[in-house]
């Protein structure tokens, strides 16, 4: 009866890719199941902005008619803007809000600030095509937030479309060196069972790392776990072996899929 109630993934060692900020809450899930979580972030995500674009934005943010966010991470920095420069969240005015996934959305609901437009399928595709779906997008004025790593996949579409888009990046991503990491050390001599990748900048950078990241011989070689269709793109572009992918993109998504794959 003890065996039927262990954890499933007890005995399991999971690395997560995330920056350690982000991490937390696929970590905290894991670890819920059991799991041996390695937390060996691969990209290190910064404040970025230009002084003379964000005030250009900021000056016309109230004729702007949707506000977009293609990440948690654009929110954060956007937001942490917004609060530098104005002490009323009623300077936003009237503007709709857009975002791409449940992450993002999440860090929009905590400002007590409403998201009307979120697609089913967290892709910039999706994100584009509900926004033209609402009707609204001819002649509206547009302001999606970026970072130094976004595709301009969402700009072109919603600007066919017959939006006028600007956009404003406020964060960068950048690899981490993990030559001298002791993680890093301690995942080249032992290895996992998998290693999950919540975004395309990840696993290029992960790959990134070569010898950093190059298991030891008698290593467990790990299977990849993507969370969704672009980040798999990416994965199998650097030679990197799909050997799950989140049913929607999500961290929810992503720790089912393991559990599958286990199973």
């Amino acid at each position: 009866m003890a065996d039927t109630m262990q954890p499933p993934l007890r005995g399991k060692r999971i690395v997560v890719t995330r920056t350690r900020e982000r991490a937390s809450d696929l970590a905290s899930k894991l670890a819920a199941l059991g799991a041996d979580v390695v937390e060996l972030p691969v990209i290190r995500i910064s404040r970025e902005i230009s002084k003379q674009a964000l005030a250009d934005v900021m000056l016309e943010l109230g004729g702007y008619d949707w506000l977009v966010f293609t990440s948690a991470s654009g929110v954060h920095f956007f937001f942490e803007e917004f609060f530098r420069i104005f002490d009323d969240i009623r300077a936003l005015g009237l503007i709709r809000i857009a975002c791409v996934g449940d992450f993002t959305a999440r860090g929009v609901a905590e400002l007590k600030l409403k998201v009307e437009c979120q697609p089913r399928k967290a892709t910039a595709e999706g994100l584009a095509a509900e926004l033209v779906a609402t009707g609204s997008m001819d002649s509206a004025k547009v302001l999606v937030i970026t970072g130094n790593l976004n595709r301009d996949v969402l700009v072109k579409k919603l600007e066919e479309a017959r939006a006028i888009v600007d956009t404003l990046q406020v964060y960068k991503t950048d690899t981490v060196d993990l030559t001298t990491d002791p993680i890093a050390a301690e995942y080249r001599r032992l290895g996992a069972d998998a290693v999950l990748f919540a975004s395309s900048s990840s696993a290029q950078n992960f790959v990134t790392q070569g010898d950093s990241l190059k298991l030891d011989k008698g290593a467990t070689q790990p299977i990849y776990g993507s969370i969704g269709p672009q980040t798999s793109e990416t994965m199998r572009k650097v030679g990197l072996s799909v050997g799950f992918e989140s049913a929607t993109p999500g961290i929810d998504e992503l720790v089912a899929a393991l559990l599958d794959s286990f199973r």
